[in-house]
């Protein structure tokens, strides 16, 4: 903590010192060169940089800017500018990233702090390009790649950003050679103003601004948060040469949603079941009928989640340009998240099910009892994520340079997770409730409980009415990574009257050292501990209820459970026997979820542009070695002694040729295509990580799961085809046709730790990752914006409407014995859509905006049957959002928004493709914010 605390000041701190160093850069004016101080507010056109990003305007003012720069774009890239930031509705980056064609926001995922807990705090936190999962894309700060702090995965977790403060973002959907080859989706680069990105030597704001979110008043909470931000930039020198920028925000979000957890109900209780059986036990369902619908709801979870998000962070950048031919650059950003998150369920748990002979030979499902309890956990959350980067510019004639070194830092920490829970039966199964019926029914896709009275009123009561069970099993959970390194790009101008206009190169070295640990301490139960016959009333673990558990669905109560006076028990009676993260030693339990990685990458790439009149062609190739060492803590077969430290290493060798030509016939189309070759590599937890062993009570068969360091990456040959068109009118339409032929398979696993083991055991069962077979992905996106200030008369004038569609599709081997061949791939949904109608007259403005996302596969044989038809889908959402400002003459703004105005599910997952029998669901209702700007 003080670590991290002292990082968070000194970051601070340097900020704070950029601007009191003004004064000293200024007194040195004098004796500057004198150079025309450039001003990207004002321009209209945009160059590929040596990243293949756009360097001549980084931060693009209004939509009319921002279309310009992507019809004028080398390679196929989609940006949103300043101005569309300011007008969406919307909590965090990742969700105003949905807006743009082809790009899926999900609010949860298997390798972060996911399933029902992620996606119940209510907003966007991955985001997955053309049809792929978040892992595939490469997220960028400025053109350099960013840290990824998640301990399972390559994703990087961007609900860490909000919209404020960071100016425009350009999506790159092809690469050409000068761009990172592990990209298969594609890059994500967002971009932080500088000085020179405003019109006025002196630029000046401030803001601050309220929310409500509407779920939490449901349950009788105040629902407040609020923001606020502030900006300075500042031209000095003779000629304006030196450039400072800095800004900071504050962002805090109380909620309180409601979730439904029947599929964690079914995968962790055993709470569904066979309505059917073609045997006794109910474990097979009867040939010829379909599984998914032969489903029954046999428990149920539903609850309430509670907490707050808070964000904080802040963007330097330090800009000089002595002369015409040279520029120096420092730019910087940190983004810190602290989430609080407290969830409550009340369960029913079918403790005893049984399956009855019917008349046509088959069995009938019967739930003969149930157990009423409380299940309440923890999943607090400290995220952050820096960046810092020195380079600059120089042309020598024909030749222009531009070096780099960078350095990025990501931490996601899982501090204090506790989890604990009360129950009816914790000292007799005879406290058990009898029932006898054949599983729940269901109301609009909700399962609908039956009731005997002791079981309401025992949820109804749970403080009083259920037994404390123990005091807390806590989990704490580190994940680190450093990324640092150094590049040097080189363009070379020819000067003759030859097709090749110019030839450009480059080398790049990265390394990244990561460390994960995770480590748990499990309690006796409170009756073992001097607690007997306790409930949460009487220890004062709960302090109150929530009068309904899910407003408008479930009436019956749940408790307001106080995390600090359960963590103070958990401290008082842990012991040292509590540890118990593997095994009863010490020193494994400390070790054995602890994976240490060093990754190294070392590229380098040449590519020409050659111009035969309209049409342009760059062809490249790009080479990337990539050297992966994983150092894992590896237990011994008898988990008595000690185990040790153990290594492997994986090497890489990646050629990345590509290809592309553009047609530009007028200034205002371009027809573009495109092949080239690119990967993704394997998650370092895949690779090698620490010992996870289990042995059959029945069998004695001993389970061993264990990392393969010689996982092959996923590769990817990409095609893709679009064409861009401006009419006289302000009217912009595009469409493109994409396909990438995948091999060497992989997917999301979630967050199971794998590494090698070995034994002489004849009865040992090995489960390792493998690659599986190939893949397709493919899609077609169509995107369109009109004005129509000179097609209307009068007030009409100030009328616009734009959108975007989307479809895809995705088949892929997974390599796992009894699924079906050709499965979708993870988050890739069948349909995206977006529509706006917006409205501009003087100061006001006004916009209205859809956003659809489709149903998706995420989650492979999510309930172990061996099959295809248990796969975890997610329902379609509809949001609608509404946005309100004005700008006075004076500077000020006044901004509202709505998000999700019709109050839609936020989150809706079951288990096969069309049946809704085991569900998770969150309600987080709607989001008001209201901001007001002063700008000088």
């Amino acid at each position: 903590m003080r670590h991290t605390m002292l990082k968070d000041v000194l970051l601070c701190g340097a900020m704070a010192g950029a601007l009191l160093a003004a004064p000293t850069i200024h007194a040195a004016e004098a004796s500057a060169p004198a150079t025309p101080a450039p001003n990207a507010a004002d321009a209209g056109a945009a160059d590929a940089s040596a990243d293949g990003t756009l360097d001549e305007i980084l931060v693009f003012a209004n939509r009319d800017q921002a279309d310009t720069a992507k019809i004028r774009a080398s390679n196929t890239v989609d940006i949103m500018s300043a101005a569309e930031l300011e007008h969406t509705a919307v909590h965090n980056v990742a969700e105003a990233l949905g807006l743009l064609p082809g790009v899926t926001v999900s609010n949860t995922g298997q390798s972060v702090a996911g399933g029902i807990d992620g996606a119940s705090r209510g907003e966007g936190m991955l985001v997955a390009i053309r049809g792929m999962n978040s892992e595939f894309a490469v997220d960028l700060m400025n053109g350099v790649e960013v840290a990824q702090g998640l301990p399972y995965s390559r994703s990087v977790q961007l609900d860490l950003l909000p919209p404020s403060g960071l100016q425009t973002i350009v999506v790159n959907k092809t690469l050409d050679a000068s761009m990172s080859g592990d990209a298969i989706s594609g890059t994500v680069d967002f971009r932080t103003p500088t000085a020179y990105d405003f019109a006025n030597p002196l630029h000046f704001s401030i803001q601050g601004g309220a929310r409500l979110e509407s779920r939490a008043r449901d349950y009788g909470e105040t629902g407040l948060g609020g923001n606020t931000a502030a900006e300075v930039a500042t031209q000095f020198g003779r000629d304006r040469q030196f450039g400072v920028y800095v800004s900071g925000y504050y962002d805090k979000r109380y909620f309180t949603n409601s979730e439904m957890a029947g599929i964690d109900s079914a995968h962790n209780d055993g709470g569904w079941g066979f309505a059917v059986s073609s045997t006794k036990t109910g474990s097979t369902n009867p040939a010829g009928t379909d599984p998914a619908s032969n489903l029954r709801q046999t428990g149920i979870s539903v609850g309430v989640s509670d907490g707050s998000t808070e964000r904080y962070g802040g963007n330097l950048s330090l800009d000089w340009h002595p002369d015409d031919t040279t520029a120096v650059f420092l730019r910087g950003s940190f983004a810190r998240e602290n989430a609080v998150q407290n969830s409550t369920l009340s369960q029913i748990i079918s403790t005893d099910k049984s399956w009855n002979a019917l008349a046509n030979g088959l069995y009938g499902l019967s739930v003969d009892k149930y157990r009423t309890s409380v299940w309440y956990e923890t999943n607090p959350e400290r995220a952050d994520l820096s960046t810092l980067q020195l380079g600059g510019e120089k042309k020598l004639g024909a030749l222009t340079l531009t070096p780099t070194v960078f350095f990025s830092a990501a931490n996601n920490d899982r501090p204090n997770h506790i989890e604990a829970s009360s129950r009816i039966d914790q000292y007799s199964s005879s406290a058990r409730f009898p029932s006898g019926i054949s599983g729940m029914g269901s109301n609009d896709g909700y399962p609908v409980p039956v009731f005997s009275p002791g079981m309401y009123d025992a949820l109804n009561n749970a403080a009083t009415a259920l037994w404390a069970r123990r005091a807390g099993q806590l989990t704490q959970q580190g994940s680190h990574q450093d990324k640092y390194g150094a590049k040097l790009d080189g363009q070379y101008d020819m000067n003759d009257n030859s097709p090749l206009s110019f030839i450009k190169a480059g080398v790049k070295f990265v390394e990244s050292d990561r460390a994960v640990t995770n480590r748990d301490w499990t309690n006796a139960y409170f009756s073992a501990s001097g607690y007997p016959n306790s409930t949460w009333s009487s220890l004062g673990i709960a302090n109150g209820y929530y009068s309904s558990v899910y407003p408008g669905r479930y009436s019956w109560s749940v408790p307001k459970v106080s995390q600090q006076a359960l963590l103070d028990y958990f401290y008082k009676l842990q012991t040292a026997g509590s540890f118990d993260t593997c095994n009863g030693n010490y020193v494994d339990n400390m070790n054995c979820n602890t994976l240490k990685g060093r990754e190294q990458v070392t590229s380098a790439y040449v590519m020409a542009n050659l111009q035969f009149g309209q049409v342009e062609v760059i062809p490249g190739i790009r080479f990337e070695h990539t050297d992966i060492h994983n150092t894992f803590w590896q237990l011994n077969s008898d988990g008595k002694t000690v185990g040790h430290w153990e290594n492997s290493s994986t090497t890489y060798n990646e050629p990345l040729p590509s290809v592309l030509v553009n047609w530009r016939p007028d200034n205002d189309t371009v027809y573009r295509a495109s092949v080239s070759q690119s990967y993704t590599r394997p998650a370092l937890v895949q690779l090698g990580a620490s010992s996870s062993v289990s042995i059959s009570a029945d069998t004695g068969v001993k389970t061993i799961t264990q990392g393969n360091p010689n996982l092959k990456p996923i590769e990817s040959t990409n095609l893709d085809m679009s064409g861009e068109w401006h009419n006289s009118q302000g009217g912009t339409a595009s469409a493109a046709v994409y396909y990438k032929r995948l091999s060497n398979y992989l997917f999301d696993n979630g967050s199971t730790l794998v590494n090698p083991f070995s034994t002489t055991s004849n009865l040992v069962s090995i489960s390792q990752p493998k690659n599986g077979g190939d893949g397709d992905v493919y899609g077609i996106e169509l995107a369109f914006r009109q004005k129509f200030d000179t097609i209307l008369p009068g007030w009409l004038s100030g009328f616009s409407i734009g959108g975007n569609v989307t479809r895809q599709w995705s088949v892929v081997d997974t390599g796992i014995k009894g699924l079906d061949a050709d499965q979708p791939i993870q988050n890739a949904p069948g349909w995206l859509a977006n529509a706006t109608l917006s409205y501009t007259v003087g100061g006001f403005s006004a916009d209205l905006g859809y956003n659809y996302t489709g149903s998706y596969l995420a989650y492979y044989d999510y309930l172990g049957q061996g099959g295809s038809w248990d796969n975890m889908w997610v329902r379609p959402t509809n949001r609608l959002d509404l946005h309100v400002g004005y700008k006075f003459d004076n500077g000020f703004a006044v901004d509202g928004s709505v998000s999700n105005l019709t109050g839609d599910y936020t989150y809706w997952a079951h288990i096969g493709r069309n049946s809704l029998t085991l569900s998770n669901i969150v309600d987080s209702g709607t989001t008001a914010l209201m901001t007001v700007k002063y700008t000088y």
